[in-house]
């Protein structure tokens, strides 16, 4: 995998999971645009503040952009997430019509698109966005490892 440099996107998604590992949660974030790279919606994640297990920071970008919009379906809109998303999100990704997904970091252990599952290489899915990884991959990964190692230190949970 070839680390890329970030977008302003992924920029913004960087910013949205550093917020979210002040908060507290696994730090990663999501950034919803439209075909000219306007920020329709950004989340990070909110599992254990929301005590929502679906609260992850694509799901949460792609329900605002949805609303945004006000239909279900983001037809012609990209989403950069800073890590590889799980079989879940990637399955919302496919039913949204996600045109572009840009990835950070892989998910080895949970991912779905790269990893595990391989949502979008099923003959049941309905729609498999362009799938684009690598993309701030070493700083995507770096705020995992710190925050994970942060935790082992303190003895706390994720």
């Amino acid at each position: 995998m070839t680390d890329f440099p970030p977008s302003e996107l992924m920029a913004q998604a960087l910013a949205e999971a550093r917020a979210a590992a002040e908060r507290g949660e696994v730090p990663v974030g999501a950034v919803v645009s439209d075909g000219a790279g306007r920020i329709i919606a950004a989340a990070g994640n909110r599992t254990r503040e929301l005590a929502d297990p679906t609260a992850h920071a694509e799901l949460l970008a792609i329900r605002a952009a949805c609303a945004a919009i006000g239909s279900e379906r983001l037809t012609g809109c990209d989403l950069h997430v800073t890590l590889e998303p799980c079989a879940m999100c990637a399955a919302a990704i496919g039913f949204a019509r996600i045109e572009r997904l840009y990835y950070g970091a892989p998910d080895p252990k949970g991912g779905g698109v790269g990893h595990g599952a391989r949502v979008f290489s099923h003959p049941t899915c309905h729609h498999a966005p362009q799938v684009y990884d690598g993309i701030a991959e070493t700083e995507a990964a770096a705020l995992l490892h710190d925050f994970f190692a942060g935790l082992r230190a303190s003895g706390g949970q994720a």
